[in-house]
């Protein structure tokens, strides 16, 4: 993060603090529960939304070394991600080009050819058909170099591989994290590896989800036996940059800043930053890790969520730090946040009884506006 940036962020803060006051918007919102249980909503950010706009599919070190590869079902298609003799990372679907058979079924593994187990015909890890039994005499007319798999729209930027899942959406991939791109190359999570990790199924709608991690009016109350006691009270900001959102949830240690010179800020000690890149991914930014949360909407109240854990590299495991250190830091993480999944579980069964036709957004709750004006726009213009 920018110096002048990262000072004028706390700084704010630190004024706001000071007057007991909190970061509000002009006026408060409302989002129409209709948005968060409608069959017909969910399918209409799916296909406007979900299909077409970059999703993080995997961490690069998933992928480490040619030949490597993974398959995932995302949105409801198959996918298949491999590295390439090159040291390209392609993303395709996972369907065999003959009969449209699953072309790999196992989750991950290392190998630079992929047979069909239906009828053998055979692609590079770079999607060319290679070759398929009795295909001259079978298939006459039929040209293997227009047979390779279908590729979709691919990019390995910021440690992260983002795949499109509409085969013609090359463009959705242009400029994206560019309002980002230097804050997040500055994580250097490239360099980084997955040290713990879990995956929920969580009984809620997914905006639900990002916005309990958006803003801090819940932290005395929800998490008051976990991580409330070391958070301010309901103070925390928010930036919008294109579509996407950076947040800063100060603790109370970030008073701390008072007594030291602004030269040795350093606001990920003392505040966790949570990026917010539409619609469903994030990095929660911690002291000496982040963890990166990625979320799959299957229906209007299902949503499965990938929770890892990202620790820097260098040195012997994961910068010097035995995995039990990284497995309780995990733990801690995993604990508060399915505090605010099993409170989102409960409100998708409050939406459901009719008690309100709208949520309410206070002023300080502004991030949740922008984030479904983010949401109302796509579905729009889909």
């Amino acid at each position: 993060m920018d110096r002048t940036i990262e000072i004028e962020l706390a700084s704010e803060l630190l004024e706001l603090k000071a007057h007991k006051a909190h970061y509000l918007d002009d006026e408060a919102a409302k989002s129409p529960v209709d948005h968060y249980v409608s069959d017909a909503r969910f399918e209409r950010e799916r296909e406007a939304i979900f299909l077409t706009r970059p999703h993080a599919i995997a961490h690069s070190s998933e992928l480490a070394e040619p030949g490597a590869f993974l398959t995932a079902k995302v949105h409801g298609k198959p996918v298949l991600v491999s590295r390439d003799k090159q040291g390209e990372v392609r993303a395709f679907l996972n369907v065999c080009r003959h009969r449209g058979a699953e072309l790999v079924g196992e989750e991950s593994g290392c190998k630079h050819r992929f047979s069909c187990p239906y009828h053998a015909w055979t692609y590079s890890s770079d999607g060319r058909l290679l070759g398929a039994p009795h295909f001259n005499e079978g298939f006459p007319g039929l040209d293997k170099s227009e047979l390779g798999l279908k590729q979709l729209p691919c990019l390995e930027r910021a440690g992260f591989i983002w795949i499109v899942l509409s085969l013609d959406a090359d463009s959705a991939l242009n400029g994206w994290l560019e309002e980002f791109s230097g804050e997040i190359e500055q994580l250097d999570l490239a360099n980084h590896v997955i040290v713990a990790e879990d995956t929920m199924a969580i009984a809620a709608n997914w905006k639900i989800l990002v916005e309990g991690g958006i803003e801090a009016y819940h932290f005395k109350v929800a998490h008051r036996d976990t991580i409330g006691p070391f958070f301010e009270d309901n103070l925390s900001s928010y930036r919008c940059y294109g579509d996407h959102m950076r947040s800063v949830l100060p603790r109370a240690s970030m008073s701390q800043f008072w007594e030291i010179p602004q030269e040795e800020w350093r606001l990920r000690d003392h505040a966790n930053v949570l990026y917010t890149f539409f619609p469903t991914n994030q990095l929660l930014v911690q002291q000496d890790h982040v963890i990166w949360i990625s979320s799959t909407p299957h229906s209007a109240g299902e949503t499965t969520l990938r929770l890892v854990t990202l620790a820097p590299k260098q040195g012997s495991l994961a910068d010097g730090k035995d995995q039990a250190y990284w497995q309780r830091n995990h733990e801690i993480t995993m604990m508060t946040l399915k505090e605010d999944f099993d409170i989102g579980e409960g409100i998708q069964r409050g939406l459901a009884s009719g008690a309100n036709t709208d949520l309410h957004f206070g002023r300080f709750e502004g991030a949740l506006e922008s984030f479904n004006s983010l949401v109302d726009a796509a579905c729009d213009q889909g």
